[in-house]
This record gives structure tokens, C-alpha cells and sequence, in this order.
């Protein structure tokens, strides 16, 4: 996924993948910041040098990215070894990443755009979607490929805080394991340092804000984000509306998510 093209690669499949042709795919560049080269060398000799893979993005080309995923995983099939392959012509590739970065998209528009049919498997904007590895679909006649929707995979053991922190503003983690508040709280930080000042504007604010609790209160109070509590009293319970911040959290997230307070790359 575009806004984290190094902490959204789960390391194990290093091993799993092996010599194996692959491709990788950065999804959802709209929602990136152009400013920000969108995969680095950084990222390690295993993602480079070793593994043969290539990044398909926005600016590769004039031709939609979608277009492009088909012709190149046949080239690299074409260009590879071809295990046991003597007797099929077909093509049979596995999807995998981390969880809830469109892996059930891609397959979907593939089928869409070079079948001219339909859905073929469930998505959604939260992790957990495809719970089991699928059949195979068809994406393409010419050449004849199937791919095969998996799971949505993430390592045992997350490098840092920072890593599970993106994994979970992206959606990869689900939102009440990490806590809204505090997700809340990393992306306004995260904002701040990257100088992307949208949520300004968005939420009409006078100027940027360095604590979280006030953004939230103004979410709240300009949004209707509200509850309603009892209060025990000497006089029996009294019901009051309150300001509800996690709901004013769940909100800040997903304009985040959907590009409302603009292009923004978290590595």
C-alpha cells in the first residue's frame, strides 16, 4: 500500500517466496504523497538485489497500472524458470501481503477490466475480509491466468511500535486493538512532522494544534459526536450529553483513510 510502501512488506515472505518470480504492486497512489519517493532502497538487498521483483506505480507509465499487472507477471513468468510447467500453459499466481490493502481489489479489477465480469470475491475497508485461501479465478483469456486470493498475512513479532502504529492507520490491524485515541494521536503527530497541515482546513481550525484533545473536542463539537450518560446524583440519575472522543478519533481516522486531509505518505 502507497502510504506505506516499507512497513506495509511483511519480511517473512522473504523465505517463502524464494527465487520465485514476483511482483510487487503499491496500491491506492492516490492517496500518496508525490512528494515522497514511494519505495526506497532502504528497504534492504532482500527486496532488491536478491528477489526479482519490480515496483509498479503511477508514473511508471502512461498505461493505467492495472493494464500493466498482466503483461509483466507473464514476462516474468516467460523470463523464469518454469517449475513443472512443461505440460500447462496457464498461469496460476498467488496474492499475498498484509492484511486489508486491496489484495480482493486488484483480483476483482483485473477480472473487471480484462474479462468484463463482475465481483468474484468479498471486499472490505477493514482487515479480516478473506479468512481462508480461495479457489482460483479467472482474471485473463490471453494469456490464460488465474490468481488466487489469500489472507491477509502480518509478521509474528512487529521491528517497533512505529511499524504496528502505520500497520494499524492503514487498516492493517484492527482499529480497537490499538485504541482510536491513540491512533488518533500518533497521525496528528505524524502530520505535524510531515508539515501536512490539511486537517487545518478540513476541520476549520485557527491554527495546526500539538495536543489531541483539543482536535477531538472540536471534531466532536462541530460534527455532532456525542453521547448521552447517566449521572448518579443526590437526587437520582441524571441524564447529560457529553462530547464522545473516540467516535471524534474513529472520524479524524477515516478522513485520513479516505484522502480528506490530503496526500500523505507514512515512511
Amino acid at each position: 500500500r502507497s502510504h506505506i510502501p516499507l512497513s506495509g512488506r511483511n519480511p517473512a515472505l522473504q523465505e517463502a517466496l524464494g527465487i520465485r518470480p514476483h511482483l510487487l504492486l503499491l496500491n491506492k497512489m492516490d492517496l500518496a504523497d508525490p512528494r515522497r519517493q514511494p519505495v526506497s532502497a532502504a528497504a534492504g538487498p532482500a527486496w532488491g538485489q536478491q528477489w526479482c521483483h519490480r515496483e509498479v506505480t503511477a508514473s511508471d507509465s502512461p498505461v493505467p497500472v492495472p493494464l500493466q499487472v498482466v503483461p509483466m507477471v507473464a514476462r516474468l513468468v516467460a523470463d523464469s524458470p518454469r517449475y513443472h510447467r512443461a505440460e500447462s500453459s496457464e498461469h496460476n499466481i498467488l496474492v499475498i501481503g498484509v492484511p486489508n490493502v486491496g489484495k480482493s481489489s486488484l483480483i476483482n479489477s483485473l477480472r473487471r477490466l480484462h474479462l468484463k465480469k463482475g465481483k468474484a470475491t468479498a471486499v472490505g475497508g477493514e482487515p479480516g475480509v478473506t479468512k481462508a485461501v480461495l479457489s482460483r479465478i479467472q482474471v485473463c483469456e490471453k494469456p490464460l491466468m488465474y490468481l488466487v486470493d489469500t489472507p491477509g498475512v502480518l509478521p509474528p513479532r512487529l521491528g517497533d511500535v512505529e511499524t504496528g502504529m502505520k500497520l494499524a492507520l492503514c487498516g492493517a490491524i484492527r482499529d480497537h486493538l490499538v485504541g482510536e485515541d491513540v491512533m488518533a494521536d500518533y497521525l496528528l503527530y505524524t502530520l505535524n512532522k510531515q508539515r501536512q497541515f490539511g486537517y487545518v482546513q478540513r476541520y476549520g481550525l485557527g491554527q495546526a494544534c500539538d495536543h489531541i484533545e483539543p482536535l477531538l473536542k472540536h471534531v466532536a463539537l462541530s460534527q455532532g459526536r456525542t453521547q448521552k450518560v447517566k449521572v448518579l446524583t443526590g437526587t437520582g440519575n441524571v441524564n447529560m450529553m457529553m462530547l464522545n472522543y473516540p467516535a471524534a478519533a474513529y472520524e479524524f481516522l477515516r478522513d485520513f483513510r479516505a484522502g480528506r486531509l490530503g496526500r500523505v505518505t507514512l515512511d
